[in-house]
């Protein structure tokens, strides 16, 4: 009976065996941390360039969007994908891998008013109004963590733009 107590009574090893009850809780937690953050970062970065095609594809002549057929002309679509896709309108390198499963999309409308105002005035094209041009892109999330088989699965990052067509 003496050794009964004093085996109970003996506390050395209790924070080891504390600790292997919770390290699989906080394993899990970390590796959570880290591929929602990578999640979030590519979201970011998708969103970015994006952004970047967008502001490219506004900046370009008039002459290349055409209000009447709601056309984009091949050349911009070509290179403002590039943009998007390399940072670069040369080859280089992919800003998000898994770009080649990538849904791009680049479209415009022809916007009349803005803001409650007439904007025919400006662009000198009455009937037709401001050609607007809008990017899309749709990637699926590459997990960080994938190997693992700790993954965000099915998850898909999406982003789109839209910007007033301004020339050169």
């Amino acid at each position: 009976m003496i050794g009964l107590r004093s085996f109970r009574a003996n506390s050395r090893g209790a924070a080891a065996a504390e600790m292997a009850l919770v390290t699989p809780l906080l394993l899990l937690i970390l590796c959570a941390c880290v591929e929602m953050g990578n999640y979030f970062l590519d979201e970011h970065a998708l969103r970015k360039a994006v952004r970047d095609g967008a502001r490219y594809a506004a900046r370009q002549d008039f002459a290349d969007y055409s209000c009447a057929s709601s056309t984009v002309s091949s050349t911009v679509v070509t290179n403002t994908q590039t943009l998007v896709q390399k940072i670069v309108l040369s080859s280089g390198t992919d800003r998000l891998a898994n770009w080649s499963s990538a849904t791009f999309s680049m479209g415009m409308r022809c916007s009349t008013t803005a803001g409650g105002q007439s904007m025919q005035g400006i662009y000198n094209n009455s009937a037709t109004g401001a050609p607007v041009v809008v990017v899309a892109v749709t990637l699926p999330y590459l997990p960080v963590l994938a190997p693992f088989d700790f993954s965000l699965v099915g998850a898909r990052l999406h982003a789109t733009e839209e910007a007033a067509v301004m020339g050169l």
